[in-house]
């Protein structure tokens, strides 16, 4: 049984991760807390507890985290933020925009017959 900290969102959003400054690797957020993310990707050349830089790709701007390489999986990366204030503000960001899109995506009007 998990013993997560905080909620977990599901959602899909674009990201480019870093490695010492330079794009290495792209994936996607699929679930994210206010305290770290699962990265789908298939990118593996990173060690456990190693620094890594988040580009998040909205739809028309981005914004950049730092994080640490928690959990490496066959499908991909699980990170913890590396949280200053800033960064808790873009954090609270994108779990917003993952629960905006999630409820978005299940929203289904009611179904109308023509006449």
């Amino acid at each position: 049984m998990e013993h997560r900290l905080s909620t977990r969102i599901l959602g899909k959003l674009p990201i480019l991760v870093y490695k010492r400054g330079l794009p290495v690797a792209s994936g996607q957020i699929i679930n994210a807390s206010r305290r770290g993310a699962f990265i789908a990707t298939d990118y593996d050349d990173v060690a456990l507890n190693q620094s890594i830089e988040l580009e998040l790709c909205y739809p028309g701007r981005a914004g950049r985290l730092k994080a640490h390489i928690v959990r490496k999986a066959a499908d991909g990366l699980g990170v913890d933020f590396d949280t200053t204030e800033q960064d808790a503000l873009d954090i609270s960001r994108l779990l917003q925009w993952l629960q905006d899109q999630s409820a978005a995506a299940s929203f289904h009007p009611p179904f109308r017959r023509r006449a």
